[in-house]
């Protein structure tokens, strides 16, 4: 403004009493108006420059990529032109110099949102979930690098490292700086519908890839079980990837990019992930939905406990992830399918112990072996045992076994390694009862006493195997254990008893009692008789466990063989008089041959 201009801003002029007096501008108004009118023309020759209605090179170049400090410088006057806006507002709206300051407003708005845009789309390698949600360990791990020495590889890998970081982090911080630049200006609505049209795109796609679809009930259960456990195991791997990526990530760079509005960061994550993160945390209901409790086959309660565990094991990062209150549904579908899945679990349970109770097999096994009810229940328990973490959360809705059905010495109260009062203990020592007592129905097939003993003994040492070998030790304890295999020495010892008992009969309980040649005759014929008819119907019978099997042979051999070789060598003289001459062993005398084959049987094959 020339200086007599201003001057004649400044001075009073003189004018009549009855006159209102002209409107006058004070020296610091004078001041206010000339520094607007310098942020306005600087704010127009960079706005102008990069205007992509008159600029060709504008239209097709992007500012933040041509030339960011320029960009900076972009941001900077258009925050101040606002500025000045709201001040020439208070003043005068209606004047020129709004206007225009509003007219490059409007032109520097297109130029932002054309960025946002361009950035959004042009840098989705290093905006993509699993960039983002890793940003934060990055620092982290590329200095763990420094405590290794140097080396081509090491260098390479933390320089790659220090690039990803260094171009995700300038990314985010010019999307933050054109976002809050705009919503200051008023122009939050198209920053936001710019933001959520590409970033939606990228987490649908995201899901899709996942393999996360919408099923209904009626198609799931027209699936086969197949078909379904493929669709489990790939929602598996996508609540993983989920929760450690696609979502973490997305709300990582919301809440970042709209740091300064709380209600903007909500509206914007919400209706980029709700979709499909309910779509996610759906699945399980359908899979619960398809389960039959009268029609499916054990197995199943495992892909049930895995899907519950998924979504249990992430609560936290749920909880977390979808902290806003418009995200709530998400929250709410991820606990009614853990509702859903408990509810399915436990029908599974009781359906299985009801399946051992009542099972109708009437399989033999041959040689008094395991039983596959055994074998097959205890692969059951035992896994279902490495469910415990979560198990105890399933099961606390459900009333416990009644502990009075227990055996009174099955549990130890002073054992310190399990309580009496843990439920789940009780509920895995309650089935594995169950299973025994099945068993023992079992044995009852076997015509032969020996044999039913020795059946029980094999079954529960594979019970005792089993649960040695898995958590099931740690849950029911070291003393459980222990009076279990107290229980397999009792079954054992009726075993031998029982088999070998009456071979043993044969010899005198007194061997040093008077016997006439004959008598002794007689006794070596009872004894070799008796061991062979013995012999025969053990060497059928079965011990899978090589170590059971062992001592069982050792027992057997501890007690019989010392007796016989005793009584064989207090008696052979006997024999070889009333045989009329001494010969070897095994050459035609009568006696030597009483003794010769059970002796070399016992020794080969002395059990089963």
């Amino acid at each position: 403004m020339p200086r007599k201009g201003m001057r004649s801003l400044c001075c009073v002029a003189k004018t009549p009493s009855n006159l209102q007096p002209p409107l006058t501008l004070t020296p610091r108004q004078s001041l206010e108006s000339a520094a607007a009118y310098g942020i306005i023309e600087s704010a127009a020759d960079i706005i102008e420059r990069w205007n992509t209605e008159t600029s060709t090179f504008a239209k097709v170049t992007s500012m933040f990529y041509e030339d960011k400090a320029e960009a900076m410088v972009f941001i900077e006057r258009v925050n101040n032109l606002q500025k000045t806006m709201d001040l020439l507002v208070s003043e005068d709206p209606n004047s020129e110099r709004l206007m225009r300051a509003q007219r490059l407003m409007e032109i520097a708005m297109k130029r932002l949102q054309k960025e946002f845009y361009q950035i959004l789309s042009m840098n989705r390698a290093y905006l993509d979930p699993e960039s983002v949600s890793t940003r934060s360990s990055l620092t982290s791990a590329r200095s763990s690098y420094s405590d290794f020495p140097e080396d081509d590889d090491s260098n390479t890998v933390g320089d790659s490292i220090v690039e990803v970081e260094e171009v995700a982090s300038k990314v985010m911080t010019d999307l933050r700086s054109i976002a809050e630049c705009m919503i200051a200006s008023g122009y939050a609505k198209e920053c936001v519908i710019i933001y959520k049209t590409i970033r939606k795109s990228i987490i649908d796609e995201g899901v899709y890839r996942l393999d996360v679809e919408k099923i209904s009930i009626a198609k799931a259960k027209k699936m086969s079980w197949e078909e379904m456990e493929i669709k489990i195991r790939s929602w598996l791997e996508a609540v993983k990837v989920s929760m450690e990526t696609l979502f973490k990530g997305e709300r990582i760079l919301c809440d970042h990019v709209f740091q300064s509005s709380d209600a903007i960061r909500e509206s914007c994550f919400t209706e980029i992930s709700r979709e499909g993160a309910v779509l996610l945390f759906g699945f399980p209901e359908i899979v619960s939905a398809k389960i039959s409790k009268k029609s499916s086959p054990p197995e199943k309660t495992f892909r049930l406990l895995d899907m519950y565990s998924a979504i249990a094991g992430n609560w936290r990062a749920i909880e977390s992830i979808f902290s806003f209150e418009s995200t709530s549904v998400v929250r709410s579908q991820a606990l009614k399918s853990l509702v859903s899945l408990s509810e399915s679990i436990r029908s599974q349970l009781r359906h299985f112990e009801s399946r051992i109770e009542k099972d109708s097999s009437k399989v033999v096994v041959h040689g008094g072996g395991v039983h596959p009810l055994t074998t097959s229940a205890m692969n059951h328990i035992s896994l279902l045992a490495d469910y415990s973490n979560v198990l105890v959360d399933i099961l606390s809705g459900s009333p416990p076994p009644d502990r009075t059905l227990l055996p009174e010495s099955y549990f130890n109260v002073s054992d310190p390694d399990v309580s009496p009062s843990s439920e789940l203990a009780i509920r895995f020592a309650w089935l594995i009862l169950v299973l025994l007592c099945e068993i023992d129905r079992k044995a009852n097939h076997y015509k032969v006493c020996s044999v039913q003993y020795l059946f029980l003994t094999n079954n529960l040492q594979h019970v005792v195997s089993r649960a040695r070998c898995s958590n099931l030790k740690q849950l029911l304890g070291d003393d459980w254990v222990r009076r279990h295999v107290g229980k397999i020495k009792q079954f054992s010892d009726s075993y031998k008893r029982l088999a070998w008992g009456p071979v043993l009969a044969t010899l005198p309980e007194n061997r040093a009692v008077e016997l006439s040649a004959e008598e002794v005759k007689e006794r070596f014929e009872k004894f070799s008789e008796s061991f062979e008819r013995a012999y025969g119907k053990q060497s059928v019978c079965a011990v899978p466990d090589s170590e059971l099997r062992e001592e069982i042979k050792l027992s057997i051999a501890r007690k019989l063989v010392p007796i016989y070789r005793e009584f064989y060598n207090t008696r052979r003289s006997v024999i070889v008089a009333g045989a009329g001459g001494t010969t070897r062993e095994g050459e035609g005398t009568s006696g030597s041959s009483y003794v010769s084959s059970p002796l070399s049987c016992l020794s080969r094959q002395s059990t089963p």
